[in-house]
């Protein structure tokens, strides 16, 4: 498959830069509200990461160069006949989930084009297809009332002047031009943006590698909205991001929201933000990947709602055009749930309750929804939110007891009333709950913010040094360097306390590393060992009676790999 020649190139740059595009114009903090507006109502959108790749079954991109040689990769293309495809489906399945809008990987790291270009021969119309999938899903998703959106991939591994390539970006290219290269991403962008109709989101990424630049990042952010002022674009046009959290460093340019990848953004209501997370495993198809079960889906909508962000939920279209039917069945699922209790997730915010093993709350005017996942002994105790509580209901049938008094609240319902996903209640208030400063729920481990020490750290970083594992944010972690099998994590609680329980939160995103571990307390100048252990996992507990003890430690004998934490949380009881 060949590029189009370099006097052709550079023939069209000349045409598509003379395009009449006004400046980007400048807007107030409350005219970029209002852009975002539509979005932030939303809460839930289908991202559809789709291409040739989806024939071998592996990751989209990032598989060229390696499960498959890249020639090989280069040339699936030319068997891609995905005669399933229906973009009238595609859409229809995302309205029937209960999605807003969908994103499309237009191009992904490995340059192919899911659209008729004319800077390319490595696209849709040089495939057995010949269909250009933008043009009919834009379409479709319109008819449908979806807001169509694309990815677009800032690095590509297969074009010729960036200057690196597959595998992973690691292989530098013969006769790099990156100035050339940044004309024919422009230039591909004036194609989506003027030949598609309206693009509602402008989804960005592969930032992170050195060929690009804030100013390049800027410029691109700037040059989107000439064409489309009304755009959304996120934070990876800019090289402001903080790895997989997706969240934008202090100072940095990071486009209008943050982008966390395959996990919740922690609570964050003062920067727009969307999870990018899978259905499956991997991004592209993939035969027989593990499917996240209907709790799992809809749990993590409820959390990205309740910490006041989205959830971009990404399906990985099978060869032959179709998404997998079980799939589909789960994103109706979920839009069933929606359609009944969509009211505690669209056109809210996040909070006043933040999120925590107990569930999530989300608001919107004087309501207050209450999503509860885990009910605790006693029932649910939440903090005094200085305004009354007019009225209380379980909105999905049952009792519910609310004792209100100047110490806090307490909402109890009974066992046979309780939902095994979700229980919802409403709260209505006297007054708005957005006036409501945002509060945590249940009761603060002795460990919290306390000192900690550490016998390694992630490559000495500050974000994942050992004070991460008790700073009561479940979103960050303390972290070891790759390939450690031995590392202690010690906790000073500042004086002497009595406890008797103990909750370690093991990062989901690296599997079970810890395979040996014992819990110790420190009684004078000597450790004594309170438990001994194998695995430790999610929100792993142990209780036990009553310790005294300033000193905890968890140490860890055995690990698969770098041992990672979340939380590190001592309790009286």
């Amino acid at each position: 498959m060949q590029m189009l020649s370099r006097l052709a190139f550079l023939a069209f740059l000349t045409v598509a830069l003379s395009v009449n595009a006004s400046a980007a114009p400048d807007e107030t903090a409350a005219q970029r509200d209002a852009r975002l507006k539509w979005w932030r109502e939303a809460r839930f959108g289908l991202f559809v990461h789709w291409g040739p790749v989806s024939l071998k079954g592996t990751e989209i991109g990032w598989s060229r160069g390696a499960q498959v040689p890249s020639d090989v990769y280069d040339e699936l293309c030319r068997d891609f006949n995905p005669t399933n495809f229906s973009a009238e489906t595609w859409a229809r399945t995302a309205k029937d989930a209960g999605m807003k809008y969908l994103v499309l990987t237009s191009k992904h790291h490995d340059g192919f084009c899911l659209w008729d270009s004319k800077l390319t021969q490595y696209d849709i119309m040089n495939t057995p297809f010949r269909r250009d999938v933008v043009k009919e899903l834009a379409a479709a998703c319109r008819k449908h009332g979806i807001v169509f959106c694309t990815y677009h991939s800032i690095c590509d591994w297969y074009q010729p002047d960036y200057p690196l390539g597959s595998p992973g970006g690691r292989s530098p290219k013969a006769e790099p031009n990156m100035d050339r290269y940044n004309l024919y991403l422009k230039n591909q962008l004036v194609e989506l943006l003027q030949n598609y109709g309206r693009i509602g989101i402008m989804w960005f990424d592969g930032e992170w590698e050195k060929p690009w630049t804030h100013a390049r990042g800027l410029d691109l952010y700037q040059w989107v909205r000439r064409f489309q002022p009304r755009t959304i674009i996120n934070n990876r046009v800019g090289i402001g991001r903080g790895g997989m959290e997706g969240g934008t460093e202090a100072g940095a340019f990071g486009g209008d929201y943050d982008t966390p990848e395959q996990r919740v953004g922690k609570f964050q209501n003062d920067r727009p933000w969307e999870s990018c997370i899978t259905i499956c495993q991997q991004w592209a198809w993939k035969p027989n990947d593990r499917m996240k079960s209907l709790q799992e889906c809809l749990q993590t909508l409820i959390y990205c709602a309740g910490g006041d962000g989205n959830l971009l939920f990404n399906v990985g279209p099978m060869p032959d055009g179709a998404i997998e039917p079980r799939q589909v069945e789960r994103l109706r699922e979920m839009g069933a749930w929606l359609k009944t209790y969509g009211e505690s997730i669209y056109k809210t915010r996040g909070g006043p309750f933040k999120p925590g093993k107990w569930g999530a709350s989300t608001h919107r005017g004087s309501r207050i929804y209450l999503h509860v996942f885990r009910w605790p002994d006693g029932g649910l105790q939440l903090p005094d939110i200085g305004t009354k509580i007019r009225s209380i209901k379980a909105l999905m049938g049952g009792q519910v007891e609310c004792t209100q008094t100047p110490d806090g609240i307490v909402i109890n319902v009974p066992p046979e009333s309780r939902q095994e996903i979700d229980t919802l209640i409403e709260l209505r208030l006297d007054g708005s709950a957005a006036d409501i400063a945002p509060v945590a729920v249940g009761g603060r481990s002795l460990s919290a913010d306390k000192q900690a020490r550490a016998s390694n750290v992630y490559q000495n970083q500050s974000g994942h040094n050992a004070s991460r594992a008790c700073d009561g944010d479940a979103d960050t972690r303390w972290a070891t360097d790759s390939g450690t099998k031995q590392a202690w994590l010690e906790i000073d609680l500042g004086k002497a306390e009595t406890f008797s329980r103990v909750v370690i939160d093991e990062w989901a995103g690296g599997g079970k590393r810890v395979q040996s571990f014992k819990l110790e307390v420190k009684e004078g100048e000597e450790w004594r060992t309170l438990h001994h252990g194998s695995t430790l996992g999610s929100n792993w507990e142990l209780k036990f009676i009553p310790t005294i003890g300033r000193h905890v430690r968890l140490t860890i004998l055995d690990a698969t790999d770098g041992p990672t934490i979340n939380e590190f949380e001592v309790h009286r009881e």
